[in-house]
């Protein structure tokens, strides 16, 4: 798997996919100059009126449940609605599951549209397989990413879904898929937003390759080693953001491959 990852970066630099975001006000200008550095371009639209052509139009939808409210809420379901019927590729992001009635009552109608991929932290991801003994402090985790494999597993059979638990240790599950990738810095966890923002990246590589267990894998890779790397380089929150842009940009295939730590057991 390791040798397709990179050609998979390459792809979506190649290709510029179109992704349409329907995604939270505090990271909207973060994912969407994530997409522009990892090569993709940026929808973001939530108008009523057109959020189901703009759908149509892009390769892949990511939506992201983290500010919400009515309206957008609406926009969420028509869009998901849309990719669904188009069987176009797109992404959930379930910010803060099991905080409140009104986000898991949400969480469950786009479920109902069978997003492609789910990406969320350890505890958001117990929390949408209905195991409420590890809660939600706020959209922050109270749980190792491997703690929820098996409430991982359950979604991804039940959903017939990619699941992605987001952490110290990033772990792709899926039917027959076990991916662990341990890259990143802890630095990362101090700037907010860069979970929404591998949510979105996710969301190109989605657009552009079949095999959609290597696109997360290669997405969260990339984005765990630019920021592994970016930390080296920077003296806190405010410059790693700018030095993860950057690396995004123009990381090259030795010092991906060279950084990369993964191991599989599926």
């Amino acid at each position: 798997m390791e040798k397709n990852l990179w050609k998979h970066i390459e792809r979506v630099r190649a290709q510029s996919p179109l992704v349409h975001n329907i995604t939270n006000f505090v990271v909207m200008n973060n994912t969407a100059n994530a997409l522009l550095a990892v090569g993709a371009s940026p929808i973001m639209a939530h108008a009523h009126s057109e959020v189901q052509d703009m759908t149509s139009i892009c390769q892949s939808l990511v939506v992201n449940i983290g500010t919400l409210d009515e309206y957008w809420v609406k926009s969420m379901l028509l869009a998901a609605e849309k990719a669904h019927q188009l069987n176009k590729p797109w992404i959930l992001d379930p910010v803060g599951a099991g905080a409140t009635s009104y986000r898991n009552h949400t969480i469950s109608a786009l479920l109902g549209y069978k997003p492609t991929v789910i990406r969320g932290n350890a505890s958001e991801i117990m929390a949408l397989a209905k195991d409420n003994t590890t809660p939600t402090k706020g959209v922050d985790s109270t749980a190792e990413s491997n703690e929820a494999i098996v409430a991982a597993k359950m979604i991804a059979n039940e959903y017939e879904t990619l699941v992605c638990i987001s952490g110290k240790t990033d772990i792709v599950v899926g039917k027959d898929t076990l991916v662990y990738i341990d890259n990143g810095d802890a630095l990362m966890t101090k700037v907010t937003g860069l979970g929404c923002s591998s949510t979105a990246v996710i969301g190109a590589f989605i657009a552009v390759i079949e095999d959609k267990a290597e696109a997360v894998t290669a997405a969260m890779a990339l984005f765990s080693i630019v920021g592994e790397l970016a930390a080296k380089q920077s003296v806190g929150p405010g410059s790693l953001q700018m030095q993860l842009l950057d690396k995004l940009h123009n990381i090259t295939q030795e010092e991906f491959l060279q950084t990369l730590k993964i191991s599989s057991n599926g």
